[in-house]
């Protein structure tokens, strides 16, 4: 074995792959041939907690869900930037405070102009 080829160390990696394909592989064949595959008319249906579908997957959904999204990830993010800001706000002085509350003023104003807009009701 060459000591000094640099594709060595790619070598338990490699091991690492085959292993995982090779165990994802048996799963899949050995479900295939001790599965019964039985085919039933409540198995086929889609699943939406029990209840009966009353219309397609395929429709269309109303404006206010993917709005509801867009707030929630709006407001998400808010918070994200809040704990970074929160752990160092010792070191970021007057500026720093200065600077997070003017852009949670500018989110609530948001947060504000929504709420009148009705954006947050379900109706």
């Amino acid at each position: 074995m060459i000591e000094n080829n640099p594709l060595n160390d790619y070598i338990p990696i490699a091991i690492f792959l085959a292993v995982i394909l090779g165990f994802a592989a048996f799963i899949l064949i050995s479900s295939r041939l001790l599965g019964r595959g039985v085919d039933h008319k409540d198995k086929m249906k889609p699943y939406e907690c029990g209840v009966e579908p009353k219309h397609s997957s395929r429709r269309r959904f109303g404006l206010g869900f993917y709005l509801t999204a867009v707030l929630f990830l709006l407001f998400d993010i808010e918070v994200v930037f809040l704990f970074p800001w929160a752990i160092n706000l010792r070191g970021l002085g007057t500026a720093g405070f200065v600077l997070m509350s003017v852009f949670i003023f500018v989110l609530g104003l948001g947060l504000i102009y929504a709420w009148r807009k009705g954006a947050l009701e379900w109706d």
